[in-house]
């Protein structure tokens, strides 16, 4: 017997939708196979979970399944009989009982049995569960787009297209793709589940991406051009004199790219200058230096 899909996934009867898909998500993330490679346990526990949030996702199965129409695997529960239904049927006909005469049950009325048992089987087509996956990118691969190869348990390989503008945590749907239905049913849906590694040189912000630039004294002092990489590639730009660390320069739409309805991002560029290495002339200059003071704040 199935286990009861709220307690499998530990919310109440009366949960939200949002509740339901927080605590799949929470749950199947824990026990993902590709998390807990080998341990069976986890397997069966991550199989149960997939099987709750399929039937208490979907708002038909789950009233059905709360009315007690279908049990929690899906399958079609019988209507529930007295003692009177089975003794006699509604076209007023009894069940025979056998005895010493050799009677038994009408022909008819175990075409109803046969009908009952059929229905509580559960033998009509019924869709497949859908799988979780986790796929990893990177920075660059989820701004731009890429196609990232993904190795399921089983030993399938799926080639995910990943869209420009992908969002750490975001979840592909490959129709389709998931555990095969019932009785010709349609197969489930794969999730992927998109994580974007950390990226040393850029910090995203909604479509705004953000970054530091180093740039060395005599550009900052006396201005020049310098080449700033951008997630489309170098752009080079030209610095006005005494541009100051701090200096903020912005690149627009070279940030995320467009991509649905959402228009293109830009980048923001903070300068940091820096001395560089030691260098004697330098040096000797500011020995006989004297910087001006420091205008008042």
């Amino acid at each position: 017997m199935a286990d009861d899909p709220y307690q499998t996934l530990g919310v109440a009867r009366g949960a939200s939708g949002d509740d339901i898909h927080a605590a799949y998500r929470k749950l199947a993330k824990k026990h993902h196979p590709d998390l807990n490679p080998g341990n069976k346990v986890a397997e069966e526990t991550f199989k149960r979970v997939a099987a709750a949030h399929d039937l208490l996702s979907d708002p038909e199965k789950r009233a059905r399944f709360d009315r007690g129409e279908i049990d929690a695997t899906g399958a079609e529960r019988a209507p529930p009989r007295g003692y009177r239904q089975y003794a006699e049927t509604g076209r007023g006909e009894r069940y025979a009982y056998g005895g010493a005469n050799g009677g038994g049950r009408t022909d008819e009325n175990m075409e109803d049995l046969f009908a009952s048992i059929f229905e509580m089987r559960g033998t009509g087509p019924a869709r497949g569960r859908d799988e979780l996956y986790t796929l990893e990118a990177g920075f660059l691969e989820a701004v731009n787009g890429a196609t990232k190869r993904l190795t399921l348990p089983d030993g399938q390989i799926l080639d995910v297209k990943i869209p420009p503008g992908t969002s750490d945590g975001d979840t592909l749907r490959l129709r389709g793709r998931g555990q095969p239905g019932r009785n010709n049913g349609p197969a489930g849906d794969a999730l992927i589940e998109i994580r974007v590694a950390a990226q040393k040189i850029y910090r995203r912000e909604g479509n705004n991406i953000f970054q530091d630039l180093a740039v060395n004294l005599k550009d900052a002092v006396l201005g020049g051009k310098v080449t700033v990489p951008t997630p489309a590639g170098d752009v080079v730009m030209t610095l006005k004199p005494y541009s100051d660390t701090g200096t903020e320069l912005r690149l627009r739409g070279r940030g995320v790219p467009a991509h649905g309805d959402q228009p293109a991002g830009d980048l923001y560029v903070k300068l940091r200058v820096v001395i560089g290495p030691v260098d004697e002339r330098l040096e000797s200059f500011l020995r006989d230096w004297t910087p001006p003071a420091a205008p008042r704040t």
